[in-house]
């Protein structure tokens, strides 16, 4: 069985998401970007990284472009965390999507983030097939969350 599709961030995405991240901690949203906190599976502290929010048919999701990254792992095991823009931070409950529904939210978020995240699906785009989105779907762990009230 081969390891699950992760793409590492280079020296410059590192830097990069470190200063969308504090941006966001600062309250400034670049074209909707918010800071993720989730809990750490072992180290049980939280792990902060700078996430783009996709909002498709009523709900809101998270992609992971890279794969399965750390916070996607943090994430299955806590089932949720938070959300922040500034001083307003959501706290939400995470629901992992399966592949065979994933379709319209990847296509729809291809298609709003395309730009900075189609290195990471390699080759598949927001006008590829529903077979070839499908194809890519394993690779990029989608979450339902729920605001919590």
């Amino acid at each position: 069985m081969s390891e699950p599709y992760y793409r590492k961030a280079g020296a410059f995405g590192v830097r990069l998401n470190s200063l969308v991240g504090r941006l966001a901690r600062h309250g400034v949203s670049v074209l909707g970007t918010a800071e993720l906190s989730v809990r750490g599976r072992k180290s049980g502290q939280m792990q902060r990284i700078p996430v783009n929010p996709h909002t498709y048919g009523g709900g809101q999701y998270l992609i992971s472009a890279r794969g399965h990254s750390q916070w996607v792992r943090n994430m299955r095991a806590a089932g949720g965390g938070e959300l922040r823009v500034g001083r307003r931070i959501r706290t939400f409950t995470a629901t992992e999507i399966p592949d065979g529904e994933k379709l319209a939210v990847l296509r729809t978020y291809l298609e709003r983030w395309g730009w900075e995240v189609n290195q990471y699906f390699q080759g598949v785009t927001a006008k590829s097939s529903d077979a070839e989105i499908l194809a890519a779907a394993p690779d990029h762990p989608v979450f339902l969350i729920r605001t919590n009230s």
